[in-house]
C-alpha cells in the first residue's frame, strides 16, 4: 500500500525562508547566485583533475569524487528551492518530499565517508610514506569511494523505510525551505518515537563512524607532524591537511546539531541556518577551500586555461 493510500495528507506546503515577495526574490537571486558558482567550481575542479595528469594521484581522486558528490547534495534541493521562491504554489508531494529526503541523506553520508577517505589518504602519505604507493593503489581508492556511496545508501534507505510508515492527517505546511527528516516527523500523525530513535542511533552510528575514522587518521598525522624537526616540513605537512579539516568542521558541527538535538531545543531559525550551512555552504566552499590551498590544482588551471587561450 503506498503512502498516498495511507494519508489524508498528499502534499505538503514549503513556507520557506520567508513570506515577503520581495525577499523571495532577493533569496532567489541570492541562492542562483551560490547554485551556479557551486556547480561551475566543482565542475572546473573536476575537469582539470581529469585533464591534468599530474593529478591522477589518489588525493585527486578522492577530490574528485567530493567535488561529484557535492553536485548532487547541492542538487537535492536547490533547485526545488528556487522555483519555490517564485512560485504561488510552493507544495511538494508526500512521496516527492520522502524521495528528496532519501536523496538528501544518501548524497550527505556519501560525502561524510568520503571525507573519511580523504584522511585516511592523507595518513598514509604523511605517516607511511614509503608504503603510499601500494597501501592507496586504484583498487583501494575505488574500494573507499564505492563503500562511501553504499554507507550512504544503507543510512538513507533505513530512515526512509520508517518514514514510508508514516501517517500525515494534519498540518501540511513545513517550516523549512527542502523536505528533512527531523521537521517532517513533527507532522505526522503516527507514533514517531521508533523513527526518533532510527534516526538517533543512525545518525550517531554512521556519523561517529566516519568521525572517529577521520580523527584517528588526523591523531597520527599530528603526531607525525610534531615529530618533524624542521619547521618549514611541519609547516608545508599542515597545509595540506588544514583545508580538509575546515571541511569536516563545516560538515560535522551542523549536520549532527540538527539530527541529533532534541525537539526541545528545535528552531524553525536555526534549523534553517543549520540547513543552508550543511546543505548549500559546504557544498561552495569545498571546491573553494581546496583550489585555493592547493598549488597543483592552481597550476593545472593555469595550465589548461593556456593550452585553450593558444588554441583560440
Amino acid at each position: 500500500m503506498t503512502m498516498k493510500n495511507l494519508s489524508t495528507v498528499t502534499e505538503f506546503i514549503l513556507l520557506g525562508l520567508s513570506s515577503d515577495p520581495q525577499m523571495q526574490i532577493f533569496h532567489f537571486l541570492v541562492f542562483l547566485v551560490i547554485y551556479l558558482i557551486t556547480l561551475g567550481s566543482n565542475i572546473v575542479i573536476m575537469v582539470v583533475i581529469r585533464a591534468d595528469s599530474h593529478l591522477h594521484a589518489p588525493m585527486y581522486f578522492f577530490l574528485f569524487h567530493l567535488s561529484f558528490v557535492d553536485i548532487c547534495y547541492s542538487s537535492v534541493t536547490v533547485p526545488n528551492m528556487l522555483m519555490n521562491f517564485l512560485a504561488e504554489h510552493k507544495t511538494i508531494s508526500v512521496n516527492g518530499c520522502i524521495a528528496q529526503i532519501f536523496l538528501f541523506i544518501l548524497s550527505g553520508g556519501a560525502e561524510a565517508f568520503i571525507l573519511s577517505a580523504m584522511a585516511y589518504d592523507r595518513y598514509a602519505a604523511i605517516c607511511d610514506p614509503l608504503r603510499y604507493v601500494e597501501t592507496m593503489r586504484k583498487g583501494i581508492c575505488v574500494q573507499l569511494v564505492s563503500g562511501a556511496w553504499i554507507m550512504g545508501f544503507f543510512y538513507a534507505l533505513l530512515n526512509t523505510i520508517f518514514a514510508l510508515k508514516l501517517h500525515f492527517c494534519g498540518p501540511n505546511q513545513i517550516s523549512h525551505f527542502s523536505c528533512e527528516l527531523p521537521p517532517l516527523l513533527q507532522l505526522s500523525c503516527s507514533d514517531t518515537l521508533t523513527n526518533q530513535v532510527v534516526l538517533l542511533i543512525s545518525a550517531l552510528v554512521f556519523g561517529l563512524s566516519s568521525l572517529l575514522l577521520t580523527l584517528i587518521s588526523y591523531i597520527h598525522i599530528i603526531s607525525t607532524i610534531l615529530r618533524i624537526r624542521s619547521a618549514e616540513g611541519r609547516r608545508k605537512a599542515f597545509s595540506t591537511c588544514s583545508s580538509h579539516l575546515i571541511v569536516v568542521g563545516l560538515l560535522y558541527v551542523t549536520g549532527f546539531l540538527q539530527y541529533t538535538k532534541p525537539r526541545s531545543v528545535s528552531s524553525v531559525v536555526l534549523d534553517e541556518m543549520f540547513s543552508i550551512q550543511y546543505s548549500i555552504l559546504t557544498p561552495l566552499l569545498n571546491p573553494i577551500v581546496y583550489s585555493l590551498k592547493n598549488k597543483e590544482v592552481k597550476t593545472a588551471l593555469r595550465n589548461i586555461l593556456w593550452k585553450f587561450r593558444i588554441l583560440n
